[in-house]
């Protein structure tokens, strides 16, 4: 199925750490877990040819997961004065759109931790608890739902790798019925509600608030960022001047351009 996905990376933005259940299959096309089915991208020249576990609304689904409806180049425009070449570097990306619950465990999960043992974790809590489905003569698992969880314990969580943020997932998954109004509070507001969590800090609130529920004006500020910002604005490699660095200069699209920062600095640091 040819769904036009034209000006968007798909292979840069799902490859850029910002989502930890892709696999790269050895046709060169890209598999991923999106909320309720299994998807897979295959570009072909200038298309990008998709197959799924489920066809109902996909179109629909995929242009809000690629948050398509979000006028990317006027922003641009907007910020080209302040970061123009960044913006060239990483020209076609995006802010996923993914599940806010399963962003919001997979970044406690992902703290002082790799991509790879990340998506162990997160993989092995879905093969046990999540909803199988066979998509091309293959078994995936969908993100387990808060009810399946929420019966688990400590010790349940530490059998997948997780290590001390065991007690953190447990913290977050007490609190989430009152997180319920995350949308209804403005980006200070909800930051502040998150990071009132033990185990969650302003980088893991910040992505949570960016990639689960569309804010742009966040700061997930990590290593990659700070190295950015020290090598290309001799910003001093310290979180709050970085976060008044990007209140000021970039305002309510600071979590962009941070993005923008982390993926350049990690994913196309080459180019």
């Amino acid at each position: 199925m040819y769904i036009d996905l034209e000006g968007i990376d798909i292979d840069g933005i799902l490859n850029s750490g910002a989502c930890f259940r892709v696999i790269n299959e050895d046709d060169d096309s890209i598999t991923n877990i999106i909320k309720d089915r299994v998807v897979n991208f295959k570009k072909v020249g200038n298309k990008v040819f998709v197959k799924a576990s489920n066809y109902d609304n996909l179109k629909e689904l995929l242009y809000d997961y690629f948050d398509c409806n979000r006028d990317y180049n006027k922003i641009n425009k907007e910020l080209k004065s302040k970061c123009n070449d960044l913006i060239k570097k990483c020209n076609g990306y995006r802010i996923l759109n993914q599940d806010p619950f399963e962003i919001s465990i997979s970044y406690i999960i992902s703290q002082n931790n790799s991509v790879r043992r990340i998506s162990k974790s997160i993989n092995d809590i879905c093969h046990d608890y999540g909803k199988k489905i066979v998509f091309e003569n293959k078994d995936y698992y969908l993100f387990p739902t808060y009810e399946k969880l929420n019966k688990l314990t400590s010790d349940d969580f530490r059998k997948y790798g997780v290590g001390f943020r065991d007690k953190y997932i447990i913290n977050y998954l007490k609190a989430y019925n009152g997180l319920k109004d995350l949308n209804e509070l403005n980006t200070s507001e909800a930051l502040k509600k998150l990071m009132n969590i033990k185990g969650i800090g302003l980088k893991v609130a910040s992505c949570i608030l960016l990639f689960g529920y569309g804010r742009l004006d966040v700061f997930p500020i990590d290593t990659w960022v700070k190295h950015y910002m020290v090598s290309e604005y001799n910003i001093k490699d310290d979180v709050k001047a970085i976060k008044e660095f990007a209140l000021n200069n970039f305002g309510e699209y600071s979590g962009l351009v941070i993005q923008y920062m982390f993926h350049s600095k990690r994913n196309i640091k080459d180019k």
